[in-house]
């Protein structure tokens, strides 16, 4: 049975991240489009625009990040014709350089919401376009500030 495209844009969403995880460059390069038209938003970051740029940002986090893990909840596809675009919500695990020599780095967890939008090539389908931005509302709603959510009146 072969799978359905719903499911083989999910496979290359999942891919995506799995490829960030492993800090695999060139198996990330290959997943996004071979074209100028490319855009990505990192979470506090301004868009970045361009096959160079957005790669170059990749690079940049690889780098500079020592583990990340992605746990993806509430995954929504929607398909039409050759674009497709994923969201998601990124519950993201990373650690940053140990503080001394054979020490752990600090773990920080964050939650961040995620726009991904893929067209199908002959290769397969490629990542157009990556938009990540974190989830602030909850945390305020969690600290007890009294305000409500969206369209939520605040007391006053």
């Amino acid at each position: 049975m072969t799978p359905t495209e719903i499911e083989q844009v999910e496979r290359a969403n999942a891919e995506y991240y799995d490829i960030v995880e492993r800090g695999d460059y060139a198996e990330l390069a290959a997943l996004w489009l071979d074209e100028e038209s490319l855009s990505c938003v990192h979470p506090g970051w301004p868009v970045l625009s361009g096959r160079g740029e957005v790669l170059r940002s990749y690079a940049v986090i690889m780098a500079n990040t020592d583990y990340i893990q992605f746990i993806l909840t509430d995954v929504q596809t929607s398909l039409l014709g050759a674009t497709a675009i994923v969201t998601c919500t990124e519950n993201i695990l990373s650690g940053g350089p140990p503080p001394e020599e054979g020490e752990l780095g600090p773990l920080v967890g964050q939650l961040v919401v995620a726009t991904n939008v893929f067209r199908r090539t002959t290769e397969g389908w490629k990542l157009w376009s990556h938009h990540a931005s974190p989830v602030l509302a909850e945390l305020e709603a969690e600290e007890g500030d009294g305000g409500g959510g969206p369209g939520e009146e605040s007391p006053a």
